[in-house]
């Protein structure tokens, strides 16, 4: 009987190894096939649906100017330290005994200090007026009196008949703390508008101050460069917190005339306190 070839069928045993060959060619034939399908099914999608376009540089600068724009900056020192102070600022309105051309009208400044609603102010600005209003910072207006006085430090402390229904005595802060450099806020009624608020910086520290009509010489003064104006007198000077600091009392103006040129002085609160019965720092 004659020998059967090694790639002849074999009906009753495995498949020969041209078998195997041609089972492995026609495997490698689909999963190929596969790939080419998928390949062109990828081609067809991104033929019949494009992408998105590329970003130009015009592009990214749009988008970084929308987010920049989106951004809330934190509010200003000078902001958060005026609603601080606003509550309790007060608008003092003064007259005084009538000369050849009639009543002389004057105009100040001042705090409220502590729940009973002392006002705190400079002295010159109500020393001999033969009436004070003080209007609060809720629009409430009431006469008011001199309930002590330090002619040595130019300080005083007002007594209001009538009280606004709610009493903001300020926050009082510790004048030892600042530094020349420090952040300074003036806020009063300079004019006679209500409400203004300056800023600078505490230019200067243990100053000494004398006016020209020879009042009390006043020492350790805060030098600030601030605006200071006819009706900020007796009114807060704030640190950066919003804190009261001092109470302003003069400034410097070699032209004689009222107005501000660039150095004004505050007697620091621990001092001008003490009219009050305040705590000495």
């Amino acid at each position: 009987m004659a020998d059967t070839p090694n790639d002849a069928p074999r009906p009753d045993g495995p498949p020969g190894p041209a078998s195997r060959r041609a089972a492995r060619i026609r495997t490698i034939g689909l999963f190929t096939g596969g790939i080419v399908a998928a390949l062109l099914a990828i081609l067809v999608y991104r033929a019949l649906v494009p992408g998105p376009a590329p970003l130009s540089q015009r592009d990214v600068s749009d988008a970084i100017t929308k987010a920049l724009a989106s951004q809330t900056p934190a509010p200003a020192l000078s902001v958060a330290a005026y609603d601080a102070i606003r509550p309790s600022l007060v608008l003092i309105e003064t007259t005084f005994p009538p000369k050849a051309n009639g009543s002389k009208a004057g105009l100040g400044s001042g705090v409220i200090i502590d729940d009973q609603g002392d006002i705190l102010t400079s002295l010159h600005v109500v020393d001999k007026a033969t009436t004070i209003q003080v209007t609060f910072a809720d629009g409430t207006k009431s006469s008011a009196t001199i309930a002590t006085s330090r002619p040595d430090n130019d300080i005083a402390v007002l007594q209001a008949d009538t009280l606004p229904g709610t009493v903001v005595p300020a926050t009082l802060g510790n004048p030892g703390g600042v530094q020349i450099g420090s952040e300074a806020f003036v806020v009063g009624n300079p004019f006679g508008l209500y409400g203004s608020m300056s800023s600078g910086v505490v230019s200067g520290l243990g100053r000494t101050f004398q006016s020209d009509d020879g009042g009390p010489v006043l020492h350790d003064l805060i030098q600030i460069d601030a605006a200071v104006n006819p009706g900020n007198s007796g009114g807060p000077l704030l640190d950066r917190n919003g804190r009261v600091i001092g109470i302003v009392a003069a400034l410097i103006n070699p032209t004689k005339d009222d107005v501000f040129v660039g150095i004004g002085f505050a007697v620091p609160i621990d001092v001008a306190g003490g009219a009050a019965g305040l705590p000495q720092y």
